[in-house]
């Protein structure tokens, strides 16, 4: 008898299990009790290779410690800060040692190494610090008014936890060897007053993401009188926090303090019929853990209407259907929290080695189809530089053998009210140059070897 084929992707369910700490030697006498504590979190960050001796000892070998000291003198474009919640989830099925650790999906991006990197192509020669040019279209310290009913408000450019592919490398965490960051100039307050002057002004913004950085680093009382500012604004009636510390440090989001100054929040969003959502970023389904769906599961209770997730696609991490729908599974129907976006990893410096091609992003998009409710199913989307989020089969044209895709849009950024052309012309993405036929490798090489050249 034949047998059935099965399906390309088997669905299993997963609860969620909070890894064991204590099979790190640095956490062995650590207390669930300090463990649920969002100051203990952050007071013991792995900041540098040192702590994370401290924590790992000698499970790894010293090649890896060379290896991660290395990529953070010459290649890292973000400073080392992973909060233990993140670290325990690594490898969180077995004590590590240096093959799996190497292997793990969320160390390849929390904590890359040198040897990680595509030593022939680190960056693409269109890859810049700021890809999305969000810093040209700042209309305030801090706020970038690049969609025509949409503002992002930069609150602060610290996080509880630097990714090694942050978008924002320019200005988000501390100064690296590679990358000499931009400051925020302004006193805070003058910077929350200047957006709401802005917003006052501009009735035609009504969707305001506020971020950073991570609101999570945002003391509590700054936070809440900076949203109820947004709340007397009659215009706006979308607010979106953007936190990964809801995954990273979930914690924070626990605190007594946090849940009650949120609860007054969503009050008053409901009262003057304002979304509020939150919207974090997990990449991995390892990441999800009994304490990120309780810290969900509290915003929503507390009033939040909606809590998404926006995750990055990236090679090595979660770039197969499987871990794909894996993940969504995981958020979906175990932490409560929506799948909304999977991002491309944007063409900042040294990100080769996570970028993926534009094909690879529509045949996962493709091969997700149908096997999660249709309002859970992800949009996979490639942020182009001057033309914003598309969906990854919206390209217009695409050369495949030199990776160059052409994209069109519909609307003016802030800086383009007098550029007649905005709306007709083509806007070009670029696939990462490894994954390309070996003609369009030499052609790239080429024309590198022409722009060194004059």
């Amino acid at each position: 008898m034949t047998q059935p084929a099965g399906q390309p992707y088997e669905y299993r369910r997963r609860p969620l299990v909070e890894p064991d700490w204590t099979r790190f030697p640095g956490w062995r006498d650590v207390t669930a009790e300090q463990w649920q504590s969002a100051q203990w979190q952050r007071v013991n960050c792995v900041k540098n290779v040192k702590q994370l001796y401290a924590v790992m000892g000698d499970l790894l070998d010293k090649s890896f410690y060379d290896d991660l000291e290395t990529d953070q003198k010459r290649l890292a474009t973000m400073s080392m800060l992973i909060p233990p919640q993140m670290l325990n989830t690594m490898v969180p099925d077995a004590t590590p040692d240096t093959e799996s650790f190497y292997a793990d999906p969320i160390r390849r991006y929390m904590l890359p190494v040198a040897t990680d990197r595509h030593l022939d192509w680190p960056s693409h020669p269109h890859s810049a610090r700021d890809s999305l040019h969000e810093h040209d279209m700042w209309v305030a310290e801090g706020l970038t008014h690049r969609y025509p009913t949409k503002v992002l408000a930069e609150l602060l450019s610290t996080c509880p936890q630097y990714c090694g592919h942050c978008t924002r490398m320019d200005l988000v965490g501390n100064s690296t060897p590679t990358v000499d960051k931009l400051k925020l100039s302004l006193k805070p307050v003058d910077r929350y007053d200047a957006h709401l002057t802005y917003l006052k002004a501009h009735p035609g913004v009504r969707d305001v993401v506020v971020s950073g950085g991570d609101v999570a680093n945002v003391p509590w009382k700054q936070l809440e009188a900076y949203l109820m500012g947004l709340l007397s604004v009659p215009t706006v009636r979308d607010i979106r926090l953007a936190t990964k510390a809801l995954m990273g440090l979930p914690q924070h989001w626990l605190q007594n303090d946090v849940v009650e100054g949120l609860h007054r929040v969503a009050i008053t969003a409901q009262r003057r019929g304002v979304n509020l959502a939150v919207h974090t970023h997990v990449n991995h389904v390892n990441s999800l853990t009994p304490l990120v769906a309780k810290a969900a599961q509290t915003l929503l209770e507390v009033g939040v209407r909606d809590v998404r997730n926006q995750g990055v696609l990236m090679r090595g991490v979660n770039a197969t259907t499987a871990d794909l729908l894996d993940l969504c599974f995981g958020l979906q129907g175990e932490a409560g929290i929506l799948p909304y976006y999977f991002y491309m990893c944007d063409m900042i410096p040294n990100a080769e080695h996570w970028r993926v091609p534009v094909w690879h992003a529509q045949q996962l998009q493709h091969d997700m189809m149908g096997y999660l409710p249709g309002y859970a199913t992800p949009r996979i989307v490639c942020d182009v530089p001057f033309v914003g989020k598309r969906w990854v089969h919206m390209v217009s044209e695409y050369d495949r053998e030199h990776g160059i895709s052409y994209w069109t849009k519909n609307y003016r950024t802030s800086i383009e009210q007098n550029d007649d052309e905005a709306l007709s012309k083509l806007y070009a993405y670029y696939d990462p140059i490894d994954t390309l036929p070996q003609s369009g490798q030499d052609w790239w090489r080429k024309q590198e070897a022409q722009e060194a050249a004059e």
